[in-house]
């Protein structure tokens, strides 16, 4: 049962929105790979705005996730391919069907 997630919500720097949905698709492989990211969805909002959304067992889960690689490559492209800093929420589920 998942039981704690992330939120994240991206904005694209103009002329950069298919890079960043690019980068996003290209993560999901990172993301299979981690053992306790149970659910993991990258999320398009709109023309620039993107998102992330996973769920995990538990805090350590959510904390390996925030220390692995795809945060890392996140903060690593956020200056050129973002407009602004990523907003990060971590949430509590009150309920999933999986």
């Amino acid at each position: 049962m998942v039981k704690v997630a992330l939120l994240a919500r991206l904005v694209a720097k103009p002329g950069k929105e298919e890079e960043v949905a690019a980068f996003l698709a290209g993560a999901l492989p990172l993301a299979q790979a981690e053992a306790e990211t149970t659910v993991w969805f990258a999320l398009r909002f709109g023309n620039g705005e993107f998102g992330i959304f996973d769920a995990f067992p538990g805090e350590a889960g959510r904390k390996a996730h925030l220390d692995g690689p795809i945060a890392a490559a996140l903060m690593a492209k956020a200056g050129e391919l973002l407009a602004k800093p990523p907003v990060i929420e971590q949430v509590d589920l009150l309920a999933a069907k999986l």
